[in-house]
C-alpha cells in the first residue's frame, strides 16, 4: 500500500466531488460576490445556496452563519465577542483538553487580567460537570467547552453544559470542529450560543471555516472591514472554498449514518486488534462516549515519534498527538490532564479514521505495528529497567 491515511483529525482529503464543485470559481466564475454587476451576482446567490446547505448539517437559520478562514478564526471570534459583550465580566471558563485555539488564547486572556477556570476531566477524559457547575458566577463572562476532543475523541455534554450556562446568563461557544460530520450537531436543539466549525475536518477545503451565531445572540466582529456577511466578518469571500465547504457539509450530512455504522467497526478492528496483539498498550478516553473514527492508544516505554517514524515507512500516517501541537517535545496536555501515566503519555499514537479507510487498511496496521513496538522496547533502556518482557 502506498498511504495508509489515519490521520484524519488532523485534516481529510477533499473530496473529488467538492474539488469539482470548486473549480469553476478559480476560472470562469471569478466575480466578486459583493459587486453589484450580475456575473458578481451569480457568485454571490451561489454562496447563499453554500450557506444553506452548512446550516442544514447543524440545524441553524442560514442568517446564524458567519463564513470565516478556518476554526481557529471563528474560536478567536466567539471569545472575543462574548467578553466585548460583556466589559465588566472578567471570569471565563474552559476544559483543560482544549484544542491549542482555544487554550492559548485563554492562557493569552489570563495575562490581560481575566481570571480563567480550567475544568479538569477525569482519567477516561471525562469532563467535571459538578466542578463547571461551581464555578459558574455573576462574573463569568463565558463558558468555551469543545463538542468532542481532538485527541482522545470523548465527547462532551454539551446540552446539559448549554443548560447550565443559561440559567446563569452566561454566554456558551463550543468548538465543534472534530465533532461535525462524525456525530449528528444540532444547535437548536442543544441551544448554545455560538458554535466553531472548519472545512478541511469534513473534506472540504483548507483555509474555510464558519462560526454559528445564534440568532438574537450579542456579536461584536472580529474582522473589521467591508460589509461582507452582514458587517460581521470583512473581507473579500472565498468564493471557491465556500462552496466547497456547502458541498461537503451536504455529503457529510448523508455521511453520519456510515460514519456510525461502518467508520465506527473499523476504528473497533483497529483498536481491538491492537490491543490483542501488543501488551503494556492503553486505550486513551471512555469507550463509549467517543467519535466513532477515533481511537488514541499507549504503547508504553516507547517514543510515539519514533512510532510514527516507523510507521511512515510503510506508508502509515497517524499522529502522536494534535497537529498543532505535534512540534512539542512534551506530552500531550490532554493526556497529562487526564492522568497518564508518564510511560504511556510519550508513547501515544492517535488514529483518526475516514469513510474512505477500508478492512485492508486496518489490517495492515495490525500487522505491521506490533513489529515496530517490540523493535523500539528492544531499544528502550526503559523497557529494560522496567524488567518488562513481550508476552
Amino acid at each position: 500500500m502506498d498511504i495508509v491515511y489515519m490521520d484524519n483529525n488532523a485534516t481529510t482529503k477533499v473530496d473529488p466531488v467538492v474539488l469539482d464543485a470548486m473549480l469553476p470559481y478559480f476560472t470562469e466564475l471569478y466575480g466578486n460576490a459583493s459587486s453589484m454587476h450580475s456575473f458578481g451576482g451569480a457568485v454571490g446567490r451561489d454562496i447563499a445556496a453554500a450557506r444553506e446547505k452548512l446550516a442544514g448539517l447543524i440545524n441553524a437559520e442560514p442568517g446564524e452563519i458567519i463564513f470565516t478562514s478556518c476554526g481557529t478564526e471563528s474560536d478567536s471570534t466567539a471569545i472575543y465577542a462574548a467578553i466585548r459583550s460583556n466589559p465588566d465580566k472578567r471570569h471565563i471558563i474552559t476544559s483543560r483538553v482544549e484544542h491549542p485555539a482555544v487554550k492559548n488564547l485563554y492562557e493569552h486572556l489570563a495575562k490581560t487580567g481575566y481570571r480563567v477556570t480550567w475544568v479538569p476531566v477525569d482519567k477516561e477524559g471525562v469532563l467535571d460537570l459538578d466542578f463547571l457547575r461551581h464555578h459558574l458566577t455573576d462574573n463569568t463572562a463565558l463558558v468555551s467547552i469543545m463538542w468532542a476532543n481532538n485527541e482522545s475523541g470523548v465527547i462532551f455534554p454539551i446540552a446539559k453544559i448549554a443548560d447550565m450556562a443559561r440559567e446563569k446568563g452566561i454566554v456558551f461557544h463550543s468548538d465543534a470542529v472534530q465533532a461535525v460530520g462524525k456525530v449528528p450537531v444540532d444547535v437548536r436543539q442543544t441551544g448554545l450560543d455560538m458554535l466553531s466549525l472548519s472545512g478541511h475536518k469534513i473534506h472540504g477545503p483548507k483555509g474555510v471555516g464558519a462560526l454559528y451565531v445564534r440568532k438574537g445572540a450579542k456579536f461584536s466582529p472580529f474582522m473589521i472591514g467591508g460589509h461582507q456577511e452582514r458587517g460581521r466578518r470583512g473581507g473579500t469571500e472565498n468564493s471557491a472554498s465556500i462552496v466547497g465547504l456547502g458541498r461537503a457539509s451536504e455529503l457529510a450530512k448523508g455521511h453520519l449514518r456510515e460514519m456510525d455504522t461502518r467508520v465506527r467497526a473499523l476504528r473497533d478492528r483497529l483498536e481491538q486488534g491492537l490491543l490483542q496483539a501488543i501488551p503494556n498498550a492503553l486505550l486513551n478516553g471512555e469507550k463509549d462516549l467517543r467519535l466513532p473514527n477515533t481511537t488514541n492508544i499507549s504503547f508504553e516505554y516507547v517514543e510515539g515519534e519514533a512510532i510514527l517514524l516507523m510507521m511512515d515507512q510503510f506508508g502509515i500516517c497517524a499522529s502522536s498527538g494534535s497537529a498543532c501541537t505535534s512540534g512539542s517535545l512534551e506530552p500531550s496536555h490532554v493526556l497529562r490532564a487526564m492522568g497518564v501515566p508518564f510511560t504511556a503519555a510519550h508513547g501515544s499514537i492517535r488514529f483518526s479514521l475516514s469513510v474512505y479507510n477500508t478492512e485492508a487498511e486496518v489490517d495492515f496496521v495490525v500487522e505491521k505495528l506490533p513489529p515496530i513496538i517490540e523493535r523500539l522496547r528492544q531499544m528502550s533502556p526503559f523497557w529494560k529497567g522496567a524488567g518488562c518482557r513481550l508476552q
